[in-house]
């Protein structure tokens, strides 16, 4: 009889050891298989961005053209309109128009642009009304941003409008505009 009963539990031990084995087996067989499919994803994923940076690409080269085209035009059609003598600086016209003296190429006449701001335009080389009126709003708000978080707080989108109306020396029509949007704040 005690032959009976260790033969019993020499079968319970061995089912339990092969019950866990099974066990132990399975989850690594899962995990496999889950890095495998997360393998898979992630190719997947990786065709794809590549895919979609080629789109873009495309996409900006197309819009790139497009934008080169319409600034042509617009640029053309801009210069067809220009007041004669815009090179020379008229200094009496824009006192008459601001009530106050005006210096060439004043970055501060601009609505928004104080002496700091100003300085900052200076460091990034932007030092005359025509060259800030050639700057994109996102160069100027990279510039804002290279003085710190308390520049956020400006809104840039008018500057190069504002100074090309300077530049040409139309000053009647930048300080109405300025009147008109209340003093660049909208």
């Amino acid at each position: 009889m005690e032959l009976e009963y260790f033969e019993i539990w020499d079968l319970l031990i061995l089912f339990l050891l092969l019950l866990i084995t099974g066990m132990i087996g399975y989850i690594m067989g899962r995990k496999r298989k889950t890095k495998s499919e997360d393998n898979a994803v992630l190719q997947e994923l990786k065709e794809e961005n590549i895919r979609l940076a080629a789109e873009l690409d495309n996409i900006q080269s197309k819009t790139s053209s497009a934008t080169t085209a319409n600034l042509d035009a617009a640029k053309t059609a801009s210069d067809a309109i220009s007041i004669p003598n815009e090179d020379t600086f008229n200094p009496e016209a824009a006192k008459s128009a601001f009530g106050k003296r005006v210096k060439e190429n004043d970055l501060k006449i601009v609505e928004g642009i104080g002496p700091k701001i100003e300085g900052l335009f200076h460091n990034h080389g932007i030092k005359t009304w025509k060259a800030l009126s050639e700057v994109s709003t996102v160069k100027c708000q990279e510039v804002l941003s290279s003085g710190g978080d308390r520049y956020r707080i400006h809104d840039p989108a008018s500057w190069p409008m504002q100074a090309k109306m300077a530049y040409k020396g139309q000053w009647k029509e930048l300080a109405k505009w300025q009147d008109k949007h209340l003093s660049g704040k909208f």
